[in-house]
């Protein structure tokens, strides 16, 4: 026992002594590939779909603006919002870029347009629990509380059904803390509306919102736990019998707003990542639109996208934020045409 003592205690030595080469010598080592360099490599599950990557269309500001909530209105201007200060925006068909409504407190988000003409805005208010949904006239006149500042909620989306009734996004929540959740305000009552009835509670930060042509089918993004949530409902507040399913769990940050398009496909705006994911009907990922300049750190706050009424012709929102690039809006074709939404029935 002693002499295999003395003969482990030497080899310990022989080895604590030889050279620091000798250690490395053969090691495996770690290299960067093309496709880890960036602040936003796309996940190896990604990155055999179809790619494609949309083309500048117009620069909104040489400032990093958060833009949101683009929708069209019947004479084919784009209306979209700036989330911090508050404004409303209108781009008209020759791309003239006007101010619908002023820098308010309302932090609007979303936007959808209601078939007699009215915007609903959805606002994050003071980003704590004094958000709200607004309705106002085609020229920023008429603000109209629909669910108050004071009910709690943090309104972040918001999207129209067949009947003139509205599924919005709350958001609020973190990863761990799943407050927020998906409501329905009803077209009864009148100007105001019913009382919003929760659908899909209990969500980390629920943000975008959607519905498939025939409505009978809610996509919802879950943005704090990355989770792409398809959604069965036997009618505007009730889910069928073993209807929800959370197709799709996303990598990186973060799924922000979403849209549908005429065939029934999602499209998902990836906020920190300068992408937009395109899924079929299922759930299943099938293409990827791509913003210029993301692999090195650009337009990587992509937030929102519409399909133009009658057209395939998608656009999406970004903002470079700090990085030089300003806000700028995006184009490339989508898969199929819009929906029709209710603004245009």
């Amino acid at each position: 026992m002693q002499r295999r003592l003395i003969a482990l205690a030497l080899a310990g030595c022989a080895w604590v002594a030889m050279p620091a080469a000798l250690h490395a010598a053969g090691a495996p080592a770690l290299e960067y590939t093309a496709e880890m360099r960036g602040p936003a490599p796309i996940p190896p599950a990604e990155q055999g779909l179809q790619t494609i990557t949309a083309t500048p269309w117009f620069k909104v500001s040489d400032d990093g603006l958060q833009l949101e909530g683009p929708v069209f209105d019947r004479a084919g201007n784009l209306i979209f919002t700036e989330v911090f200060g508050g404004k409303v925006f209108r781009l008209t068909p020759d791309k003239r870029l006007e101010t619908i409504l002023g820098e308010n407190a309302l932090a609007p988000a979303g936007l959808a347009i209601h078939r007699d003409g009215r915007i609903f805005i959805a606002g994050l208010g003071d980003f704590k629990d004094a958000g709200s949904v607004v309705a106002m006239a085609p020229d920023g006149t008429g603000l109209t509380a629909i669910v108050p500042d004071t009910a709690g909620f943090l309104p972040d989306d918001l999207v129209f059904d067949d009947k003139g009734g509205f599924y919005f996004t709350d958001f609020k929540g973190t990863s761990t803390d799943p407050t927020g959740g998906v409501y329905y305000v009803g077209p009864e009552g009148g100007e105001k509306g019913g009382e919003p009835v929760a659908v899909l509670p209990n969500l980390s930060v629920a943000n975008g919102v959607g519905l498939s042509p025939d409505g009978k089918t809610l996509w919802v993004t879950e943005f704090s736990k990355g989770l792409l949530h398809r959604v069965s409902l036997s009618d505007a507040t009730t889910i069928a019998p073993f209807g929800t399913t959370v197709p799709y769990h996303f990598t990186g940050p973060a799924p922000d707003s979403l849209r549908t398009d005429a065939d029934g496909n999602v499209y998902v705006a990836m906020y920190g990542q300068g992408r937009v994911l395109v899924f079929n009907p299922n759930g299943m990922p099938i293409a990827q639109i791509l913003l210029p300049g993301r692999e090195t750190g650009h337009n990587l706050r992509s937030t929102s996208m519409v399909i133009r009424p009658g057209t395939n012709d998608m656009y999406i929102l970004t903002n470079d934020w700090k990085a030089g690039e300003g806000s700028t809006i995006f184009h490339c074709k989508a898969l199929a045409a819009a929906p029709v939404d209710f603004s245009h029935r």
